[in-house]
């Protein structure tokens, strides 16, 4: 038995004594936060109004980087990912997805979108397809905090 251990209080011991931690895995390293794209601050200020309004209709922006066609060319590419199952539940995932009137609300359908295609097809393909969808929004790295510790 350790001298210290009789000097110290139990519940101290345990703190200060951890045992081995586990290996971190790959997918702990390799794993993005997608987050939602922030709204429009037209609400805000007069200046989020101009801001929104000059963006809208920028003659110096080109053709595919304006938000009205960014919108139209998202829900292409998930209109795309679904194209292929015959699923009546994935044409009307398709359908609220044509409905979507901006990318919140599209980032809000690829887990259904995800879900569909996993059900109809696989999880790796499932996947992939998220993958390439999740390009169109913020992503940053995971937050390292209390879930990771040892308890």
């Amino acid at each position: 038995m350790n001298p210290n251990h009789a000097l110290l209080p139990d519940w101290m011991f345990r703190w200060v004594h951890r045992g081995p931690a586990a290996q971190p895995s790959t997918l702990m390293n390799s794993r993005v936060e997608v987050c939602p794209p922030q709204l429009w601050p037209s609400s805000l200020s007069w200046r989020g109004r101009m801001q929104r309004w000059l963006a809208s209709t920028a003659p110096w922006l080109s053709e595919p980087q304006r938000p009205v066609n960014r919108l139209a060319a998202v829900k292409d590419e998930f209109l795309q990912a679904l194209s292929d199952l015959p699923t009546l539940s994935s044409q009307h995932l398709s359908d609220r997805i044509a409905r979507a009137r901006s990318l919140r609300e599209l980032w809000h359908l690829r887990s259904q979108a995800y879900n569909e295609v996993a059900t109809a097809l696989t999880q790796t393909e499932a996947e992939r397809r998220l993958a390439a969808l999740n390009r169109h929004f913020p992503m940053r790295a995971p937050r390292i905090g209390a879930s990771t510790l040892d308890h």
